[in-house]
């Protein structure tokens, strides 16, 4: 039978909205996130081989969901171990019906606890979360990494086997261990909603449905830790961000800029949930962390009346402190925009430049597109429209490299 294109674009998407659970689940039954990865795309594929005859299931993640747990059964089976594990097994499979498939909660965050686990080095926990989790491909792992893919790919498949050699139990684990893990799970979930807030490859600015499990993973995790301010900032930062969502896009599913975005649009209650969370943060004490400095960030642009009424000086600050703690060329560049904003695009530029001249963020369409807007803004068009246009030759996302284009089109000759 001849692939449907429509059906595979169908499954793609479920995957994307269900994968992480399904996985999840299934390292939880059977103890391993290598097998729990195997089954689940066992039973993608056995979705791609029988939907065409008889159409998507009413619930496609019970339908993966219920394939994957009937081929482990399978699998012991012809391995001779039926024991305790398949009459447990086999207890939870009846028939598949809308109302079986509950997500359980901690499941993606027994998942995200796992990975994170001190057996490995925290960018092998954030690697292979995000492969798992966020269902980012090794190549988009690789370039936030700024590694070479064949290099992510051996430090996600090492990853798996730390765990599975170390009987990595797949369960939250008591509270004396948590510290341990703790800035992983943070790191983690603040990466998979980067991804959803603009999505790093493919057609669509933002994939929604990322961003949401982040915020949710978010507040699971301050209900185990409901006094560490760094979690309730990382909560206040994604609640801020997230308020902004309905006018990121427009009705073409095109990227609108901060300054060209209707603020009438912005969800006010996800704006005041993310100031009480940076106050209940603030109140705990210990100083302000990353993810509280860059909620304060958000918080400037979430109170402002427009782009010019915002707080730019308080802005600069804010990313010094910012980059005093955690140096990164990201903050860098961002700091150099609050400049440009605040004292002009010359000053921004020498920034900017500095850090081109340093070799940072090499292969990144960021620096270009950055400097793209300040050299426009400076009059200098010739080289606004080449480095816009190398910008979005660089990117991987399509709305963002047609934005870019835009512009760079739009620029006087």
């Amino acid at each position: 039978m001849t692939p449907d294109p429509d059906l595979s674009r169908r499954v793609a998407a479920i995957w994307r909205i269900e994968g992480a659970r399904i996985v999840a689940t299934l390292a939880r039954v059977v103890g391993d996130l290598a097998t729990a990865e195997d089954l689940a795309q066992d039973a993608v594929a056995e979705a791609l081989a029988k939907w065409p005859r008889h159409g998507v299931p009413n619930n496609p993640g019970a339908w993966l969901t219920a394939v994957a747990k009937r081929r482990a059964i399978d699998d012991w089976r012809r391995a001779q171990n039926l024991s305790e594990k398949y009459r447990l097994m086999g207890a939870d499979l009846e028939e598949i019906s809308d109302a079986e498939w509950q997500p359980i909660d901690d499941d993606v965050l027994r998942l995200v606890f796992a990975a994170c686990h001190p057996v490995l080095a925290r960018e092998a926990q954030v690697a292979l979360t995000l492969k798992v989790v966020g269902g980012l491909d090794t190549e988009a792992i690789a370039r936030l990494f700024l590694v070479p893919v064949p290099t992510m790919q051996q430090r996600i498949v090492r990853a798996k086997k730390a765990l599975s050699a170390a009987r990595v139990p797949f369960a939250v684990p008591e509270p004396a261990e948590w510290p341990a893990r703790l800035t992983g799970v943070l790191s983690v979930i603040y990466l998979v909603f980067t991804e959803g807030y603009l999505a790093s490859t493919g057609d669509a600015v933002l994939r929604s449905e990322l961003a949401h499990e982040a915020v949710r993973l978010g507040r699971v995790v301050n209900r185990l830790v409901p006094r560490e301010p760094e979690a309730l900032g990382l909560s206040a930062l994604m609640e801020l961000q997230l308020a902004r969502f309905a006018a990121r896009v427009d009705a073409a599913g095109d990227a609108v800029l901060l300054a060209d975005q209707d603020r009438r649009l912005w969800d006010r209650s996800a704006i005041s949930r993310g100031r009480d969370l940076l106050d209940r943060a603030d109140a705990v004490g210990r100083g302000r962390g990353p993810y509280r400095l860059q909620a304060a960030i958000a918080l400037c642009h979430a109170q402002a009346a427009s782009v010019e009424t915002t707080d730019w000086e308080r802005i600069v600050l804010l990313y010094e402190m910012l980059g005093r703690i955690t140096p990164n060329p990201v903050v860098e560049l961002n700091r150099a925009v609050a400049v440009s904003m605040a004292s002009g695009p010359s000053d921004a530029l020498a920034l900017v430049d500095a850090l081109a001249d340093a070799g940072a963020l090499k292969g990144s369409h960021l620096i270009p597109s950055v400097r793209g807007e300040l050299l426009s803004r400076l009059g200098r068009t010739d080289e606004a429209r080449t480095q816009l246009l190398a910008a979005a030759a660089a990117t991987r996302n399509e709305r963002e490299a047609a934005l870019l284009r835009r512009k760079a089109e739009a620029l006087p000759l």
